[in-house]
């Protein structure tokens, strides 16, 4: 039973296979108030990343959580997709129809700077996508900061998967990452030390499968498509589900084991720009300003999602 206040959060992401069972997970869990689904380019262009997340309220019977539509383009950089890895739409494999649901008129930023304003200072926010949206509420109002109870992050790590530096949310727009991780907001990072650990093996696939239902039967659709690419690009045998870190870490903290760390954003390297130097070992002598996940609880974690699911 839930006892405990429910955890108030706005999701901001991509979807993006890993985004739209996040988005599940966050809708669904009783520990969570999910007040708002925003949307930014980052896994494919803005309107197919809204379009994404409207399709997954829509199956999911999620009617009654807003969703707001926010940058098109990174703050600086040329806009980058991973059509190879999410395919043309940003969330190929399932077949869905057109939402009746719609996205809200007011724009993502907009939404996230009123909300913040107009709380007690106990939303955190969780972006699982480029941070674009974010940085660009702090920049336009900067009173916001005191108001963000923490911000959840699904990005960076010791290791890239976009360019051999850096991870691709990171990557797409790492001045705006610069701008979030120097802000003084408390920060939790799910990187891909962590996020790689979250596959889902055959024997998950085969307990969200058993569940039945059409938003277990959408994940097992998405896992298969996500499946296949992992492998083709990445060599992976089983996906990682990235983004439900956040979310799962915003549920129970204990699902991860951190560590207080510096991490900071590069963003002049020829070579290296979008990296997150995690000074693991204290070289820098550098104050830590991130809680760096490191290490996943596996039964934890896919237990927390399958019952989820079965609430569907």
């Amino acid at each position: 039973m839930q006892t405990q206040p429910k955890r108030k959060i706005i999701l901001d992401c991509d979807p993006g296979h890993d985004d739209a069972i996040a988005i599940l997970l966050a809708a669904g869990h009783e520990a969570i108030d999910l007040i708002g689904i925003t949307t930014v380019a980052g896994n494919a262009e803005l309107e197919k990343t809204t379009l994404n997340a409207l399709k997954v309220c829509e199956i999911a019977g999620i009617d009654n959580i807003p969703v707001l539509q926010g940058n098109s383009q990174p703050l600086i950089r040329k806009r980058e997709t991973a059509a190879d890895i999410h395919g043309d739409s940003g969330m190929d494999g399932p077949v869905l129809p057109d939402p009746v649901k719609q996205a809200g008129e007011e724009h993502a930023v907009d939404f996230i700077i009123r909300t913040l304003m107009e709380s007690d200072g106990d939303i955190t926010l969780v972006p699982v996508g480029p941070l674009t949206n974010i940085a660009m509420a702090m920049r336009r109002k900067p009173a916001i900061l005191s108001k963000i109870q923490e911000i959840v992050i699904m990005g960076g790590g010791t290791f890239g998967n976009w360019t051999p530096a850096a991870e691709f949310n990171i990557y797409v727009d790492a001045d705006a990452a610069k701008v979030v991780f120097e802000s003084g907001v408390p920060i939790t990072m799910m990187g891909l030390d962590l996020t790689h650990q979250a596959l889902a093996d055959r024997d998950v696939c085969s307990r969200i499968a058993e569940i039945g239902n059409p938003a277990a039967g959408f994940v097992s659709e998405l896992l298969t498509y996500f499946r296949k690419t992992y492998l083709e690009f990445f060599g992976f045998e089983h996906p990682p589900v990235h983004d439900v870190c956040s979310v799962a870490y915003c549920i129970d903290p204990t699902v991860v084991e951190t560590k207080k760390l510096r991490v900071d954003i590069e963003t002049k390297g020829e070579l290296t720009y979008g990296m997150t130097l995690v000074d693991l070992h204290g070289v820098t002598g550098r104050e830590p300003n991130v809680n760096v996940a490191l290490k996943l609880d596996h039964e934890k974690f896919w237990n927390m999602l399958i019952r989820t699911l079965e609430t569907y």
